[in-house]
């Protein structure tokens, strides 16, 4: 590899940041490379109607627009490698990144991995997402006005995502496999205040039910390993979410805000960082002050 095979920026990650960085840099004519995964589009790709994304007056699925965010920025030149990151090594300048055996080099990476829900692991859950099998309690709530929902999980996210649904839903059932809670005991005084909240403990999911949506869910006490049918209309998976970053040993997922929108900023932001980066490198230090760069 020569030194004409350094790149200005590679990008790790296929969802909403990546692909806004690559976006606003290749516009910039930082030219950069998205080693966007097999799994591109991140969680996106297992939502069906995105209603909460500015400029989306209709709404959209969430798979097409991933699409869009893809074919916008390679439309400004962007590279795109569909496989996964093996190994990367961050510790001197040209940063350098391996896919395989295959070694890419670039004066600046910026990862945009993000994160994945924990999934129940269940193959009817797999069947229903999109169909009434959701993680994001903001993302999907108001699809299920006077409707019945089940939140499984105990932690501070089953609290928050069972009061939110609460405004729009005529019940929801909180399931934990324990009948104690990880939560905080604020969020759980706050949940339990709420009239349209109630609760199975000691209880797990062991199938998601319905062919073309949730019509309910079996559950299992795990103590007797009795097992009954409950109604409900659909099932937010509440039980955390991991940062795809094994290979980076940090954590660069935001795990407060969980939106596109927010993600897509995120990547903006570090693509003009990079930007003001790679300027001062050059001892352009007006242009470093100033993004977009010339």
């Amino acid at each position: 590899m020569t030194d004409n095979d350094i790149r200005e920026m590679i990008i790790i990650g296929g969802g909403p940041a990546g692909y806004t960085a690559a976006l606003y840099a290749a516009r910039a004519n930082l030219k950069p490379l998205v080693i966007e995964g097999f799994n591109w589009g991140g969680q996106l790709m297992i939502t069906s109607d995105v209603e909460n994304y500015p400029g989306y007056a209709d709404g959209v699925m969430g798979p097409e627009m991933m699409q869009e965010f893809r074919r916008q920025a390679e439309r400004f030149g962007t590279d795109f490698i569909t496989d996964d990151v093996t190994k990367v090594d961050f510790s001197s300048r040209p940063h350098r990144v391996w896919v395989g055996d295959d070694e890419y080099r670039a004066e600046t990476v910026i990862v945009a991995t993000g994160a994945t829900a924990r999934q129940l692991g269940l193959e009817s859950e797999r069947k229903l997402q999109g169909r009434g099998v959701s993680y994001c309690a903001t993302c999907d709530a108001a699809f299920f006005p006077d409707k019945h929902v089940v939140v499984v999980g105990g932690g501070d996210s089953a609290m928050e995502e069972g009061t939110f649904l609460a405004r729009f839903a005529t019940k929801v059932t909180i399931v934990h496999r324990r009948d104690e809670f990880r939560a905080s005991q604020i969020m759980i005084d706050r949940a339990r205040a709420n009239d349209k909240i109630e609760w199975v403990t000691n209880a797990v999911v062991d199938e998601v039910l319905g062919h073309d949506r949730v019509t309910g869910v079996r559950l299992r006490d795990v103590n007797t390993d009795e097992t009954w049918e409950l109604e409900a209309d659909g099932v937010f998976a509440a039980i955390g979410h991991d940062p795809n970053t094994g290979l980076f040993l940090g954590y660069v997922q935001d795990h407060v805000y969980r939106q596109a929108v927010t993600a897509a900023g995120s990547g903006c932001m570090g693509a003009l960082d990079a930007e003001r980066y790679l300027a001062a490198l050059e001892g352009h230090l007006m242009a470093a002050e100033a993004a977009p760069r010339s």
